[in-house]
């Protein structure tokens, strides 16, 4: 139950089932199960595929009957496992490399339109001329009203050099503008940042991709060139999905001290039992030189990690080992709880599954599955509070979610009750009435209560429904001072 206000994507990224996870790929190889297989549950398996094929009233491929059995099997295990047939496979690589086919806006839905939030510097969008704020009316003449963004979003994607032409609704023009775009492949940018003012920079990971690292690492120089006396840092993860393994440590990496326990794993086979470390180990060459010729002010400037109920996966490795660690404070409100890692396993047809293999731990040998990290200072999205916080879809909502085998109690903490259904409508009718919020920007409620604990100003914590709140005044973190060591570290090496 709950409703999801934010829905947002990316055209050209595709959107697999459950939140992007933390992702490993591996080959698939012949395993032994450890037991016979079940003949007679295949034989009623093949039984009922002859009965489909002889009896249905409509002829079924053969194909699509298998394809949607091991599809069926898989989603039985998890809100995460999934079977990716090619196209599903091909769109994970596209979002996990970073590339994509398509326009190079970032969108939104906004009362049934597909609303711009941003296009892409130098994309096919850009050049266009396409604004944030535009509303898309229609695609080709299809009416874009009807459509899920997902839909819209598919609709907008397609092969190298081919047309599409967008109706847009633009504030302050007479009448809708018609606009023919040629889709590109698109190179994203999943690092933003910005000084905000002397001495305080906002850095914002929106995925974990395999560019992350050494994308965050040229930003980390840049703000440092710009300010080599920087005062505090920002790293916001708010809505930040998850994505690949590696991007995650190598992000903690680079703030914490060199070979700390960041994150460890643990699953049925015995290679799922791993301890990963602060170490240039877990990617490329060349990202390993980037992150040893950072600043040694990086792994010392007092810091903030922003997070919400969006931050998934990945994002959560990050804010729990620099928690753990207490490198940095955790400002904003109780993240998805997603604990689970995904690996991708090829198969020979170009399709793969997706299989949950291991829950994830933090250094204090803590289990985010079905809990999630809650900040050590909550401050909600908007200054007079955000009352659909608490009716957000996290993991514990979703169904055959994984249990939290540390503390199983934090599996029904966030289900709303079933007589609320009428105030959440309420409540969500009213918040669509809020101007769409930009991250990093002056408008920004959570990154001014961030810059405030940095400056060791008055903290002010969003009261839902009513005036603010403050908090005691609390002293900022100290330049220089050294990272706590957690109180346990994982027991596997």
């Amino acid at each position: 139950m709950g409703i999801k206000l934010k829905n947002i994507g990316l055209i050209g990224l595709g959107m697999i089932a459950g939140v992007a996870g933390s992702m490993q790929f591996d080959a698939v190889a012949q395993r032994s199960a450890g037991s016979p297989l079940p003949i007679e549950e295949l034989r009623k398996l093949t039984d009922v595929f002859g009965l489909i094929k002889s009896d249905y009233v409509e002829s079924v491929e053969d194909k699509k009957l298998l394809d949607d059995a091991i599809s069926g099997m898989v989603a039985s295990l998890d809100p995460h496992s999934a079977y990716l047939d090619k196209t599903a496979f091909k769109e994970l690589h596209e979002s996990i490399e970073g590339k994509f086919v398509g326009l190079g806006i970032e969108v939104g839905m906004e009362d049934g339109y597909v609303r711009i939030i941003s296009p892409i510097e130098d994309s096919p969008a850009y050049h266009a001329g396409l604004k944030a704020g535009d509303l898309i009316s229609s695609l080709d003449g299809e009416p874009v009203r009807g459509l899920s963004l997902d839909e819209a979003v598919k609709k907008m994607r397609g092969e190298v050099d081919t047309k599409i032409v967008l109706t847009i609704v633009r504030k302050g023009e007479d009448k809708p503008l018609t606009v023919p775009i040629v889709r590109k492949e698109i190179q994203t940018q999943s690092v933003k940042s910005k000084v905000i003012e002397p001495g305080y920079a906002w850095l914002r990971v929106s995925q974990f991709q395999e560019p992350t690292v050494s994308d965050l690492a040229k930003k980390l120089t840049a703000i440092y060139a710009q300010e080599p006396k920087l005062k505090g840092l920002v790293l916001d993860l708010r809505n930040d999905p998850g994505g690949v393994l590696p991007g995650a440590i190598g992000v903690s990496a680079a703030f914490l001290q060199k070979d700390v326990p960041i994150v460890s794993t643990k699953g049925q086979l015995p290679g799922s039992n791993v301890t990963y470390y602060a170490s240039e180990a877990y990617g490329s060459r060349t990202v390993g030189e980037q992150l040893a010729k950072l600043p040694e002010a990086v792994k010392k400037v007092p810091m903030v990690v922003l997070v919400n109920t969006g931050s998934a996966s990945a994002s959560e490795i990050v804010a729990g080992a620099l928690q753990d660690y207490k490198r940095a404070l955790i400002m904003g409100t109780k993240t998805f709880g997603k604990g689970s890692v995904q690996t991708i396993h090829a198969l020979p047809d170009e399709t793969a599954v997706k299989l949950t293999t291991a829950r994830y731990y933090t250094p204090n040998d803590r289990s985010i599955q079905a809990k999630g990290i809650v900040p050590d200072m909550t401050v909600e999205e908007y200054a007079d509070g955000d009352g659909l916080n608490e009716f957000r879809v996290r993991e514990a909502d979703l169904q055959k979610h994984l249990t939290n085998d540390k503390d199983l109690s934090g599996d029904a903490a966030n289900k709303p009750k079933k007589d609320e259904m009428e105030e959440e409508l309420r409540i969500a009718a009213q918040e669509k009435k809020r101007k769409p919020l930009e991250y990093g920007s002056k408008e920004d409620f959570q990154l001014e209560q961030a810059l405030n604990y940095l400056k060791g100003k008055t903290v002010q914590l969003a009261k839902e429904g009513g005036e603010g709140k403050k908090a005691p005044q609390a002293e900022a973190p100290k330049a220089g001072a050294p990272a706590a060591v957690p109180t346990a570290v994982p027991a596997t090496k």
